[in-house]
């Protein structure tokens, strides 16, 4: 077993209008000293934006902005723009968040020079209803039947209103270009898929995303495995570039007869082709256990997001019963030697 240390509620809500909801599942990026945080701020009603706060080492608090740093502009997110990830990939910074209108939930992206202006890219994530999915991801073959239990629901008579798409969120670019191409992860309940092999962002047309769903098999890169993930998984902090191969925190998600379990859990994929899973750890890395991760917004969650390695210490930040920031930290060696230990046995 891994040894995690949990440091507690790093940044709790405010009675700032865009925060005095709750606080959670934060992008985190570390410069130099510093680590930047860009976190889902929920006001009264649901709403969200992104918020901005500033570390100085892996926990302490030395800034933090009254205003937020994105907020919804346009009708694709006009109920909220939440959950953000964020990566440097040459000389821009990639902010990837869930643009949510009150029916669809979709993968977004902004960009930044500075960290402090962003420039919004609009949807990475298709326009899809769940019909059209299911006819091309089955033109090979069945697809897991949870992909019907989990979003045949967003067709009912009570979303008609606004034209329902399948729900692709936790949209999650690696740190740098693989082969001079980008690649990205993104989260179709229940599975973990990939787009690999992009050059240019520009070629994610319509006509792209219904070649990739007719080979959509090819695409999931992660499936649920183990007792504490069994219900659905989906990615959570940036995959992180080791020697092993890129280590992916990601979380899990079972059904209790008190609800949904929500772990933060760990796996490993192959440096040059991220579609291969090298290894899994066949338990969750840390689960709710406290009480700021026990009781909340949403009950018995630890959802990863975030994450900074300073020297051997791989500094992970959650949101925390969807209500409150956390961290947690692991000695990224000791998790690589016990990932090693847990090798994936490919058919």
């Amino acid at each position: 077993m891994v040894n995690v240390i949990k440091h507690g509620v790093i940044l709790s809500k405010t009675e700032h209008t865009f925060e005095n909801e709750g606080v959670l599942n934060p992008a985190a990026i570390r410069e130099g000293i510093f680590v930047h945080l860009f976190y889902r701020a929920v006001s009264k009603g649901n709403h969200s934006s992104i918020g901005y706060c500033k570390l100085e080492g892996p926990t302490t608090l030395i800034e933090r902005w009254e205003t937020p740093v994105l907020s919804p502009e346009f009708d694709y997110e006009s109920h909220g723009v939440e959950d953000p990830r964020i990566v440097k990939i040459e000389e821009l910074y990639y902010l990837t968040y869930t643009a949510y209108n009150g029916t669809n939930a979709l993968g977004a992206l902004a960009i930044s020079r500075d960290l402090q202006h962003f420039e919004k890219r609009g949807l990475i994530a298709p326009k899809l209803s769940y019909p059209e999915f299911k006819l091309l991801a089955e033109d090979k073959g069945r697809i897991n039947k949870k992909y019907l239990r989990y979003n045949e629901h967003l067709h009912t008579s009570e979303n008609q209103a606004d034209e329902a798409y399948l729900w692709i969120k936790n949209l999650i670019f690696f740190p740098r270009k693989i082969n001079n191409k980008f690649c990205f992860l993104h989260r179709i309940k229940p599975e973990v898929q990939i787009v690999a092999g992009v050059e240019d962002l520009a070629e994610l047309t319509p006509e792209f995303w219904h070649n990739y769903f007719l080979n959509f098999d090819e695409g999931i890169v992660l499936t649920p495995k183990y007792a504490h993930e069994v219900s659905y998984i989906g990615g959570g902090c940036p995959p992180i570039e080791t020697e092993q191969g890129w280590l992916l925190i990601y979380h899990g998600v079972h059904d209790t007869l008190k609800g949904y379990v929500y772990s933060a859990c760990a796996a490993l994929l192959d440096l040059e082709d991220p579609r291969k899973e090298i290894a899994r750890l066949p338990y969750p890395l840390f689960v709710p256990a406290y009480a700021w991760e026990l009781k909340g917004e949403v009950n018995n969650v630890c959802f990863p997001t975030g994450a900074a390695l300073f020297e051997d210490t791989l500094y992970i930040y959650y949101g925390a019963a969807d209500e409150r920031i956390a961290c947690a930290s692991v000695s990224l060696t000791e998790l690589l030697q016990e990932l090693s230990l847990n090798l994936t046995k490919h058919e």
